[in-house]
């Protein structure tokens, strides 16, 4: 009995250790161990893509963690469809207001801040890291508005800099575009009204939250009526909101980024 038991831990062990060695099948950069993601780059996945959030108030009905959550799903199709890119760490601290006293999101509870300069030296830093390690293009994805401008002037030196190498960074705002403008048409085209779809936390933004992840939406928050005004931090109306509205936005914002990123790519 006791042999058996012996070769059956034997068994289990040698199965598990199997398993564990395995490559996962996953476009995350944190999900792999450093050989594996040289092996990756190595093998032609030179670029990588970096997710920018933010921790702020999404109203009474939207959790604080909404744009990290979102651009981090975006980032995994957006990657996949592309075939030869990886997605960083998502970026969660990013400049959302002053402190003293407090201004924009940061009058509500929960909204996480910090300098501009700090903001771009996480940035460049982040690039520098991933240029060092092979990658050939950096591309930042932001999905707050307050910070497009950032991504833009930390990328537009860092390529002054490497004119002479093969590396590059990009700022793709076609990907907010996607967000704030190309999705927003296209629910007016629906029959949704501009005020309803909202500029944040109303109609459209609630909807791609509701496909990226219900649990991100309070429903009985929204279903009440209460508190859906700026004060409130609901810059829209979020009631008619659904996950079929947000697919809309999804397939708009994988699709415009994918060949926006093509394009920089090329331009190279």
């Amino acid at each position: 009995m006791n042999v058996l038991r012996v070769l059956l831990c034997t068994i289990l062990l040698s199965s598990g250790s199997v398993a564990f060695a395995l490559t996962p099948e996953t476009v995350f950069l944190e999900e792999l161990t450093w050989t594996e993601l040289q092996d990756q780059v190595h093998a032609g996945k030179t670029t990588v893509i970096v997710p920018i959030g933010g921790t702020e108030q999404n109203g009474p009905a939207i959790v604080l963690g909404k744009h990290n959550v979102r651009v981090k799903t975006l980032a995994e199709k957006i990657a996949k469809a592309l075939g030869n890119a990886l997605v960083a760490p998502v970026i969660a601290y990013v400049p959302e207001g002053g402190v003293n006293p407090p201004t924009a999101h940061v009058r509500f509870p929960g909204t996480i801040t910090i300098p501009d300069d700090a903001f771009a030296k996480t940035l460049e830093y982040a690039a520098r890291s991933f240029k060092l390690h092979g990658f050939r293009d950096v591309v930042f994805l932001g999905d707050h508005g307050g910070y497009q401008r950032n991504l833009k002037t930390v990328a537009q030196r860092l390529n002054r800099e490497w004119s002479a190498t093969p590396a590059r960074a990009h700022a793709i705002d076609e990907y907010y575009r996607a967000l704030e403008t190309t999705y927003a048409q296209a629910l007016k085209s629906r029959g949704y009204r501009e005020s309803e779809i909202g500029t944040h936390a109303g109609l459209a933004d609630t909807s791609l939250a509701l496909a990226i992840d219900p649990r991100l939406v309070r429903a009985d928050r929204l279903s009440s009526g209460v508190e859906l005004d700026r004060a409130h931090g609901v810059y829209g109306d979020p009631r008619r909101a659904s996950a079929e509205l947000g697919d809309l936005g999804v397939n708009t914002v994988v699709t415009q980024t994918v060949e926006a990123i093509k394009k920089a790519v090329a331009r190279r």
